[in-house]
């Protein structure tokens, strides 16, 4: 797949500043139309140590090809910085989100990365939490859903 103004070349993600675009659109749609937008990011980490991460793309890169899988077509990925995916959920409220979320770590629960990951996921609703892009972001990330950590042996602590 190669490359073009809004999609990654290796991944086919969204590129950070396509996604920050399309989220634009779609958080100015859902005004219009008075309907819910969920923002799911999913920070991914080597766990180097037992209390030590490193944020680094292929983790993100490995995430990502699972979990495309488990949404669907008209939601929105995008890598959207070190070791970070971004999932736009159109048309879908926080509860709607949380069991999407649980599903995407009931898929990464029974896969065996190549080494040891640490995976925190949060999400912030729109009009719920959020009104624009940045606020949206930083709720996301300031109110984990789930943190899972495991690794290629199958050792998983799940919250």
């Amino acid at each position: 797949m190669s490359a073009d103004a809004f999609h990654e070349e290796h991944s086919g993600l969204l590129t950070p500043s396509a996604f920050a675009f399309v989220l634009d659109s779609e958080l100015r749609r859902a005004l219009r139309s008075l309907s819910f937008l969920t923002l799911v990011v999913l920070e991914t980490a080597r766990q180097a140590a037992p209390d030590e991460a490193v944020a680094d793309d292929s983790s993100a890169q490995e995430v990502a090809r699972l979990i495309h899988r488990e949404v669907r077509d008209t939601d929105l990925v995008g890598h959207t910085d070190i070791g970070t995916l971004s999932l736009v959920l159109i048309d879908a409220n926080l509860e709607h989100a949380t069991r999407v979320v649980n599903r995407l770590i009931a898929r990464i629960k029974h896969y065996e990365f190549s080494t040891a990951l640490r995976i925190a996921v949060g999400a912030a609703c729109y009009p719920t939490n959020a009104i624009d892009a940045e606020s949206l972001t930083r709720q996301a990330l300031s109110h984990p859903i789930v943190t899972w950590r495991g690794g290629g042996r199958r050792s998983a602590d799940h919250n």
